[in-house]
């Protein structure tokens, strides 16, 4: 069964972070230079919280906030779940589903942030994974290898 650590494998490990006393406004616009939908907000080297689009969303447009003075820290989500390398696929999927979350940091057994995973990123290595079964299989019928 696939793991987080086969998707970071295909998808790669860079990490874009942010720090809490950053702007609103700043978060924005590196999301959208960087075309992702979270950011994860790192303080002192540590994973202190995460900010997504949906945040925006609820606190700052809904809140009509002023994006330019309003810091992340003060929307960021505090308590950010997360997963390991070694997590199985299904199970991040799992958590995903079931916290109303699309993105999971990922963290080491040292407690090092090493990734980023979306629901994006799992339906796209589950759709590939089908993919490649189905022309193997194709393949298996028809006798070409």
């Amino acid at each position: 069964m696939a793991t987080v650590s086969d998707i970071l494998a295909v998808k790669g490990r860079q990490l874009i972070t942010i720090s809490p006393e950053a702007t609103v406004f700043d978060a924005a616009v590196c999301m959208t230079d960087k075309k992702i939908g979270s950011l994860m907000i790192v303080e002192d080297g540590q994973l202190v919280g995460m900010l997504t689009e949906r945040d925006f969303l609820t606190r700052v447009v809904t809140e009509q906030r002023d994006a330019k003075t309003t810091t992340v820290g003060e929307l960021m989500e505090r308590d950010v779940v997360c997963c390991r390398p070694y997590t199985d696929m299904e199970e991040a999927k799992s958590v995903m589903k079931n916290r109303r979350v699309r993105h999971l940091p990922v963290m080491n057994d040292d407690g090092d942030l090493v990734g980023l995973v979306s629901i994006g990123d799992l339906n796209a290595y589950q759709t590939d994974y089908h993919e490649r079964t189905i022309y193997l299989l194709q393949e298996y019928i028809h006798g070409t290898r």
